[in-house]
């Protein structure tokens, strides 16, 4: 029986750096603040543009959900009210009390689980040394979410 042998390539990320400064520069093994890579201005205008994506983004995704979720509560009451369904709002009440208690009880073990933490503490972290890009992300979210 012959034993096919597959020979891969190994692409050794050191040396490919050392012969593309672009690569570098992107990805930079000191990978600190954006501080140290970009001026002020570029960093404003980074962090303006993605936030004004993502909160035009998110406007459109949750109109768009706002208005799903309304119309299939319409739909289900247009749909109650002529007999096609029966509702039984006494299992619904006593589904929606389970919930409440559900969330009372885990909002008061107010407890993270250590994974949690460690990533919250990485975002923290971030925000704090790039405090600009934060900035500019922030008001151009709002400029994105307000058009």
């Amino acid at each position: 029986v012959g034993v096919k042998e597959d020979s891969f390539n190994v692409l050794d990320l050191a040396e490919y750096t050392k012969n593309r400064p672009w690569w570098r520069k992107v990805f930079a093994p000191s990978s600190g603040s954006s501080a140290e890579k970009y001026n002020v201005a570029t960093q404003l205008l980074i962090g303006g543009v993605t936030g004004w994506c993502t909160g035009f983004i998110f406007q459109k995704v949750g109109k768009l959900a706002a208005t799903a979720v309304g119309g299939g509560f319409f739909l289900l009451q247009i749909a109650n009210h002529t007999g096609y369904i029966k509702v039984d709002w006494k299992l619904v009440e006593r589904d929606v009390n389970k919930a409440k208690q559900q969330l009372k009880f885990h909002s008061s073990s107010n407890k993270m689980s250590p994974e949690v933490k460690s990533k919250v503490d990485e975002v923290i972290i971030f925000l704090k040394k790039n405090v600009i890009l934060t900035g500019g992300f922030a008001g151009g979210f709002l400029l994105g979410m307000a058009s």
